[in-house]
């Protein structure tokens, strides 16, 4: 009977904590944030004279339509992503370190431009960090 007592207690200890723990995707503002992120994002590139050239030939409508995907699903978002891996992706795009690197600054202004708070920040480029080794090419 004590265990019975016992785990009912444990169990209204720990749901209300569970239930607290917000995904990224909840703490960004969910979809519509993810959207305002992007499409800022995607005109910070496009004012980028270091990367714009990569995206001269992109449809940007898609293209913003894939990263809200992308974003949403690496954030533990409902969305789901359907576009190209990476890899197949930036093929042949001569990509470089600081290409990559340019892209990831353009995205930092846009997070703190919405005020994303920076432990936030971090994790969600901790989730994406792994594609730089598919779409970077040449050191």
């Amino acid at each position: 009977m004590r265990a019975v007592v016992a785990l009912s207690i444990l169990a209204l200890v720990v749901t209300p904590a569970l239930a607290m723990k917000k995904t990224l995707f909840d703490r960004l503002g969910g979809k519509p944030a993810i959207t305002a992120v992007v499409d800022d994002f995607v005109a910070n590139v496009a004012g980028d004279k270091r990367i714009n050239a990569f995206f001269a030939k992109a449809d940007i409508p898609h293209l913003k339509m894939e990263l809200v995907d992308q974003l949403c699903q690496a954030t533990g978002g409902p969305c789901k992503y359907t576009g190209k891996d990476m890899k197949t992706a930036h093929a042949g795009m001569g990509v470089g370190g600081k290409d990559f690197d340019a892209l990831v600054e353009d995205l930092g202004k846009s997070l703190n431009k919405f005020k994303v708070k920076k432990a936030d920040q971090k994790e969600l480029v901790s989730a994406l960090a792994p594609m730089k080794t598919d779409i970077v090419e040449k050191p």
